[in-house]
């Protein structure tokens, strides 16, 4: 499998686009007015104590105020879970790092066990034993990764445990040793603003996007990576010259007058992911739908009847599900409780199958998933860490007509709406002149034609005049009812 990564760059945003095998599976968006907040380091003041929830609010600097929870804080881990009143108070200064973005109306996740990664490895200095990625599955060298660790970390005086990523697998023992001392120098750095920087304050910021893909995506599987500006290009290089230099000849700029994403179609896939149907193949397809709660994904047979059978249409449709739904929680970077609804089969050994090929495609996933169970309904139901704003929350709004539903009021339950309105006006006020309604041009068109009877009885029931505006600014739902 071989794998690019499409660095877009424009003064107001940058977008990252993986592409594996020709076909776009993740994209990453940063604008420039509001940059992600994950890995942030801050000298955070306790607002509230909040001891039903074993949590407090933080103020760090943001528009609302950030969220730290008890399980999210560092204690003596021999001891039992503390009562959080013990440990915090309000008023109180504490270095905090952002878990995750704010996202709809919740503030930042925080944690108080900071983790700063660096190509290879991750220093937790508070943490206490040497962890190996899970993906590097050789024992033999996980075994050689995890002792060349316990080795050279004394000698950079590094505090706390080091995790060992899966960019790793393979790597020389030289490589590993500038990614220590790497960690060191920023460690020894962000002690140092620790005392400088009066809360709420920044300690220490994130790279910038296209540094951090390379530190976290890019590996022996990257064949190309191309960037369409030349600046950013020139700090690419020396970034992967320092901390990467076995991606040096896969870095390139870009120089075509062919916008980059339109030459591999992400600008086409971009608008597609903003969509609640997604087309198969085969002619069946997907219902997505991404709520505060959670996000419900529907297999449907559609068109497709080229199975022997119906059991066979509806096996071969979900086993083809399994690759579009993995693909789209990833380009729409969906996350939290998620539930699949794959059409019923009959047969088990078709629904082993189904879950066997969704297992595998979700091991390609590089954030964390988990599948908890199929539930007596049939539905699977499983989880996906998020860590920053899903794709259509990053570039879209709730409808200013539906405000978010989907969906509004026919012109007919409005027009009801209005007469039952008119009645309880009339019963409140004195209205000599009678009632003007202003509304759309489609209610309006309404109430002149077919409930033109309705309205003639309704002024004879409360003996006034009934008139009527035009307001083409309105929506469909919108009125008032004037008294003359």
């Amino acid at each position: 499998m071989s794998e690019e990564l499409l660095i877009n760059i424009t003064p107001m945003e940058c977008r990252v686009a993986l592409i594996e095998n020709g076909v776009v599976q993740e994209l990453f968006v940063e604008r420039t007015a509001r940059r992600g907040l994950v890995g942030n380091i801050y000298n955070g003041k306790v607002v509230r104590v909040l001891p039903g929830m074993q949590a407090a609010f933080v103020e760090i600097g943001l528009s609302r105020t950030a969220f730290l929870h008890i399980n999210d804080m560092v204690w003596p881990r021999h001891q039992p879970i503390p009562n959080v009143m013990e440990i915090l108070h309000a008023g109180q200064q504490i270095t905090v790092q952002v878990m995750k973005d704010m996202l709809g109306s919740k503030g930042a996740r925080l944690s108080t066990d900071l983790s700063i990664p660096s190509r290879y490895l991750v220093l937790m200095p508070y943490g206490h034993h040497t962890g190996i990625s899970q993906r590097i599955e050789q024992e033999e060298e996980r075994e050689r990764l995890k002792a060349l660790i316990e080795e050279i970390q004394p000698q950079h005086k590094l505090p706390g445990s080091v995790i060992v990523r899966t960019a790793a697998e393979g790597v020389a023992r030289e490589d590993i040793e500038q990614d220590m001392r790497y960690l060191a120098r920023l460690w020894e750095y962000i002690q140092k603003r620790q005392k400088q920087i009066a809360a709420p304050g920044l300690i220490f910021e994130e790279l910038p996007l296209p540094q951090r893909i390379i530190r976290d995506l890019a590996n022996g599987q990257t064949a190309k990576i191309y960037v369409d500006s030349r600046e950013v290009h020139a700090k690419l290089t020396e970034f992967v010259d320092e901390f990467v230099p076995g991606l040096q000849d896969r870095l390139h700029h870009y120089p075509g007058e062919r916008p980059l994403f339109d030459l591999y179609n992400v600008e086409d896939d971009l608008q597609k992911a903003l969509q609640t149907r997604v087309a198969l193949k085969s002619g069946g397809y997907l219902m997505i739908d991404q709520t505060e709660a959670m996000t419900t994904i529907d297999v449907n047979t559609g068109s497709f009847v080229g199975g022997r059978s119906l059991e066979d249409t509806v096996f071969k449709t979900n086993l083809e599900a399994t690759h579009a739904i993995t693909r789209q929680l990833r380009l729409r970077n969906l996350g939290g409780i998620i539930i699949i609804d794959f059409i019923d089969m009959q047969e088990l050994a078709h629904r082993e199958e189904v879950m066997k090929s969704l297992e595998k495609m979700l091991e390609r996933d590089h954030a964390k998933t988990k599948i908890t169970q199929v539930s007596e309904l049939g539905l699977v139901e499983m989880t996906r860490k998020r860590t920053r704003e899903s794709l259509e929350h990053l570039l879209c709004e709730s409808c200013p007509t539906c405000q978010g539903r989907g969906y509004v009021k026919t012109a007919e339950t409005v027009c009801y709406e209005i007469f039952r309105e008119v009645l309880r006006l009339a019963r409140a006020y004195q209205a000599p002149n009678g009632y003007t309604v202003v509304a759309s041009p489609a209610i309006i068109d309404r109430l002149l034609s077919t409930e033109a009877t309705a309205v003639a009885d309704l002024e004879h029931f409360i003996d006034r005049v009934i008139k009527f505006q035009v307001e083409n600014l309105y929506t469909q739902e919108q009125y008032d009812i004037v008294l003359s």
